[in-house]
């Protein structure tokens, strides 16, 4: 799309939407979509609007588990479809605020004092939520709790957050989040912090909170324990879209975040985004720009640069909510599809020292949302040349890089916020959410259940069932086995790949007590368990 710069002045005001009360602005302009597209699709965004509303009024949405989808109402708790659940809302923020009070006030606290440290052990929305936000909105200098995570199964880096905490353990604070409690990652975490403290001389109970479902493993657990507190989550609130509800409010008011200006900003966003005037509706219109880069089958990805440290970990944590609600094999009526939209980013100016140069002058797959924050810091900021500010070059960067990208017909919009704070990232975390519900009705998926998800569970449950078998093996066993052998013996022949790897992985930890012999090739070394 070759214009000159009035063309290209009409077209940014032709295609620029402001959203006062949101204080958010948007900016299609140098999206190349066709004069006629708004038109064209405006039936099937009516459609989306009118099956969203639906959503809202709880229908289910998420058949796999007969679930309906409410976290819209989280924010605004007299949209929830009865009495039940608008009182189990309000009753959650009310129970938060008491405990959060407790904590800060010192009235609970540790073994050694009052509480100085948060540790949030959990895994995707359970975690990606709460370190979005706590990063956005966290200040070294007033926070009222230093925020840690284990957020992976990964031995190695939960020993990294333990040695921080270790001087303060009788100080910290654990946070446990798991719907079931039988999440792998997230059991495995508590298990390992239960040993941090045990270690330490601690009762890990006495510093523990829940948050998970009545009368699930975890709930059993804490009630069994006589953890400090427990708090709820539903099943109508899916882990990617639950960072409004007790997974993502309990932590940010702990570490002293205004949880009410949060849950404001989404319920703005929401109002915005219900309305059905497309052109007026900040998330019909991403959506409708990602249907149009994509050619409706996510043929482009999506790269996030926010020009804003604060924003960092915003692609990170929209790549769990579009790329989980968003890829899907099968439509509505079970066609296959293969539908989804990629998702990656870091923030700019970063990004122009890493690849950019790439996506101004290589292979045209993808386009970009830039998130533009107009103020640079609460005070002043000093001029590191005459007249001119840090903030102000980050803004050039972020003008001159839209602009080269333009001038190579790379796409691009803008999202325009006036300031980071709890408002500003509660409309954002609402706008995506609603955008991504809008984009899944225009191409007919589910955009609520996780089928693959719970597939890459059930694979990792088969391997650990196997390792067991190889380990009883070479017990039962002495003296050194080839994979082949090994496989053979556990008439296992078809997953000797999985073997070679499960070998290996134990033989490189001695605590596991597998030593590997060297063969002519990696595949004639031997395993023993002991020397």
């Amino acid at each position: 799309m070759n214009l000159t710069k009035e063309q290209a002045w009409q077209r940014f005001q032709q295609y620029y939407l402001d959203c006062p009360s949101l204080g958010l602005s948007l900016d299609l302009s140098r999206m190349t979509f066709p004069e006629d597209f708004f038109a064209k699709k405006e039936g099937k965004m009516q459609k989306s609007f009118r099956l969203m509303k639906r959503l809202e009024g709880g229908t289910i949405a998420n058949g796999d588990e007969n679930r309906m989808v409410g976290h819209y109402w989280l924010r605004t708790p007299s949209l929830a479809p009865d009495a039940a659940i608008r009182n189990a809302i309000k009753d959650t923020l009310t129970a938060i605020k008491a405990f959060t009070a407790k904590v800060h006030a010192g009235e609970c606290q540790g073994a050694h004092g009052p509480f100085k440290n948060l540790l949030i052990i959990g895994i995707g929305g359970s975690a990606l939520g709460p370190q979005f936000v706590a990063a956005a909105l966290g200040n070294p200098a007033t926070d009222k709790l230093r925020v840690f995570f284990f957020d992976n199964t990964d031995p190695d880096g939960m020993d990294k957050v333990h040695a921080a905490l270790k001087p303060e353990l009788g100080q910290t604070l654990s946070l446990v989040i798991s719907k079931s409690g039988g999440t792998k990652e997230t059991r495995n975490g508590m298990v390992e912090a239960e040993a941090m403290y045990r270690q330490a001389g601690l009762d890990f109970a006495k510093h523990a909170v829940a948050i998970t479902s009545l009368d699930s493993l975890l709930d059993k657990t804490a009630v069994a324990q006589g953890w400090i507190a427990r708090f709820p989550m539903w099943d109508w609130v899916g882990g990617r879209t639950s960072v409004t509800s007790a997974v993502g409010l309990l932590p940010a008011a702990l570490q002293g975040l205004d949880i009410e200006a949060l849950l404001a900003g989404a319920s703005a966003c929401d109002a915005v985004t219900r309305q059905k005037v497309t052109r007026q509706n900040p998330a019909a219109l991403l959506a409708l720009m990602w249907f149009h880069a994509g050619g409706g089958k996510g043929k482009k990805d999506l790269v996030v640069l926010p020009y804003k440290d604060r924003l960092e970990l915003f692609s990170k944590y929209l790549q769990q909510l579009i790329m989980e609600s968003l890829g899907k094999a099968l439509d509505l009526q079970g066609k296959p599809v293969n539908q989804g939209l990629a998702v990656y980013g870091n923030k700019g100016s970063t990004d122009q020292h890493a690849y950019i140069q790439q996506l101004r002058d290589g292979v045209n797959n993808f386009f970009v949302t830039f998130i533009e924050v107009l103020q640079d810091r609460t005070s002043a900021s000093m001029e590191v040349e005459p007249g001119v500010t840090s903030g102000d070059f980050l803004s050039g960067f972020f003008l001159g890089t839209r602009t080269a990208l333009a001038e190579n017909g790379r796409e691009s919009m803008t999202l325009t916020i006036r300031e980071v704070s709890p408002f500003t990232i509660g409309l954002l975390i609402a706008l995506f959410e609603r955008a991504v519900g809008l984009y899944a009705n225009l191409i007919n998926i589910n955009a609520y259940h996780q089928p693959g998800v719970e597939a890459g569970k059930k694979a990792a449950g088969v391997v650990i069932d196997l390792q067991l078998k190889v380990i009883a093996h070479l017990r039962q066993n002495p003296g050194g086995h080839t994979v082949a052998q090994i496989a053979t013996a556990l008439a296992a022949e078809p997953e000797a790949e999985t073997l070679f790897k499960i070998c290996e992985h134990l033989a490189a930890n001695a605590d596991r007590g597998v030593t590997r012999t060297p063969g002519t090739t990696p595949f004639d070394a031997q395993y023993r368990l002991g020397q």
